[in-house]
């Protein structure tokens, strides 16, 4: 039976990825994410597994790569600096159909910034980092136990799609400590690359013989041009974005009788969900949508409940970048307001009451309503 424990973010991110059956991490250290690498580099061992540091982050995602096409369940962690550093070869794991993991705390700012800040500012980089068209999924979390969960969600996915799978944190989700009971064995679904995939994939030396390349290339590896390569990329790319309602991952809370709406996601949750009850509480009938899984996003969902909502908010610690994609997928049904933040503090539920009291009870919209 499992008891209850005092845990890190980044400690239920290393213990979910040994859950899920990781045996190969390479990394560097980078606040905040290096406690992910220190509670796997001693504890992979003892599970048959192998934990590396290397000299950098390109060197890292590299070998993640090549453990995953050796036949194991591989990740990485890192920072917004080292995930900008991995982006090509996350382009490569792309294209090649490589599954692995890369989690990434995010920090405030671009450059170094501030290291010891939280920020959601990395989320458009998740989705479009690397070059040209590619497939990619996106999930995030906002409470310990969920970091735990996600991250061997993480693994299931990359390994039933092969595809790169990011699990997007932050430094205050990465540094928290929770009493939670974490999953016992057996309680959560472990996807194996050689049982119940939907995407096959041959190890090294077994098998058919297969080029993994970079370029453009048809069903064996070697290199196509024009309509060959169109349907590659169109395939890689459209196994995903496909299944996107499938993919899709939320909570919705109250949208029954909601007038209006907070989209939220990854550490703004915790304070929209104090927020929504204090409203609720006001007599305000507002509804919450929690997402889980940002990319692909949930396009027809959004657009589906935005028809029945008067104003939506959107509160993120960037200066708006999910926000555009819900405005997409609302096209005009609804006013779509956004609380940004970006000095390395996180959005109170105070100045969530104070977004939906000026802008959704008095009728501004994005551009009027007032932002920290």
């Amino acid at each position: 039976m499992s008891k209850q424990e005092f845990v890190q973010g980044n400690e239920a991110c290393a213990r979910g990825a040994l859950y899920a059956g990781c045996r190969f991490f390479a990394g560097y250290p980078i606040t905040p994410s290096s406690e992910i690498m220190e509670y796997l580099a001693r504890e992979m061992p003892k599970v048959g597994g192998v934990c590396v540091q290397l000299e950098d982050e390109i060197a890292s995602i590299s070998a993640v790569i090549g453990a995953a096409w050796g036949g194991v369940k591989a990740m990485t962690a890192t920072s917004g600096p080292g995930f900008s550093l991995m982006q090509e070869n996350i382009g490569y794991a792309a294209i090649t159909e490589t599954p692995c993991v890369i989690v990434d705390c995010q920090r405030w700012g671009p450059s170094t910034g501030q290291p010891t800040k939280a920020a959601q500012g990395d989320v458009m980089q998740a989705r479009w980092g690397t070059h040209g068209d590619h497939p990619v999924i996106v999930l995030t979390a906002s409470w310990v136990r969920e970091v735990f969960e996600m991250t061997v969600h993480a693994f299931n996915l990359a390994e039933q799609y092969r595809v790169p799978v990011i699990l997007l944190l932050d430094e205050v989700l990465a540094h928290l400590r929770e009493n939670v009971t974490l999953p016992a064995a057996g309680e959560l679904e472990i996807v194996e690359r050689t049982e119940d995939t939907e995407e096959k994939m041959l190890n090294f030396g077994e098998g058919a013989r297969l080029m993994v390349t970079g370029m453009a290339h048809d069903e064996t590896g070697f290199p196509a041009q024009g309509e060959k390569a169109a349907q590659h990329l169109k395939r890689i790319v459209g196994k995903i974005e496909e299944r996107a309602e499938r993919l899709m991952r939320y909570q919705g809370f109250y949208l029954d009788d909601a007038d209006y709406l907070i989209i939220s996601y990854g550490i703004t949750s915790r304070a929209v969900e104090a927020a929504v009850e204090r409203l609720r509480a006001g007599g305000i009938p507002i509804g919450w949508l929690d997402l889980k899984i940002l990319w692909p996003f949930p396009e027809k969902l959004i657009r589906e409940i935005s028809s029945q909502m008067k104003y939506i908010l959107v509160p993120e610690l960037n200066l708006g970048q999910l926000v555009r994609e819900v405005e997409r997928a609302a096209a005009g049904q609804a006013p779509i307001a956004h609380l940004g933040r970006v000095d390395g503090s996180l959005i109170t539920p105070e100045e969530i009451c104070k977004h939906v009291h000026v802008g959704a009870l008095s009728g501004q919209t994005r551009g009027s309503a007032p932002t920290s």
